[in-house]
């Protein structure tokens, strides 16, 4: 993650805590990148039961105030703010407890089975260090969560 968006993230938590009207929404994930000529500044939000337009609207209304009171990012950009969508990333181990039981799709940088980097399971169990996937045959693979490079949620189309 880069240092403006780690700097978002760190803004953006304490927004979604302390303001009422914000309180029902979790920030999911924060990216700043640069494609083309352009920054862009993502940042993905979820709730209970989902998020739509207004939803949007909202979180980016208030995230406008807020960035420019902080002014934390040094280019102009343009300030995305969505849903992680039905397939999203999963980057803290709350995430990981929060989605036991649903099937997600995880990448290593090492070796996580049979030599294979990436393994795609039910999420069986979660510890503060790592979680526990359900993969073919009745397997179950532990993986420490400093040795994932990625992970969503895995939907079978």
């Amino acid at each position: 993650m880069s240092k403006v968006a780690e700097q978002v993230e760190q803004l953006i938590n304490p927004l979604f805590e302390s303001d009422a009207k914000l309180s029902e929404y979790e920030l999911v994930d924060v990216e700043y990148k640069k494609e083309g000529e352009n920054w862009f500044l993502r940042v993905y939000i979820d709730k209970d039961d989902g998020i739509n337009l207004d939803d949007c609207q909202k979180v980016s209304s208030a995230l406008d105030v807020l960035l420019d009171e902080h002014d934390v990012v040094p280019n102009s950009y343009f300030l995305e703010v969505s849903s992680p969508g039905i397939e999203r990333p999963l980057k803290k181990p709350s995430d990981f407890e929060k989605f036991i039981g649903k099937k997600a799709k995880i990448k290593g940088y090492v070796a996580i089975y049979d030599k294979q980097k990436e393994v795609i399971g039910v999420i069986a169990d979660t510890t503060d260090t790592d979680v526990t996937i359900h993969i073919e045959n009745n397997i179950e693979v532990t993986i420490k969560y400093d040795q994932i490079a990625s992970a969503h949620l895995w939907v079978d189309f």
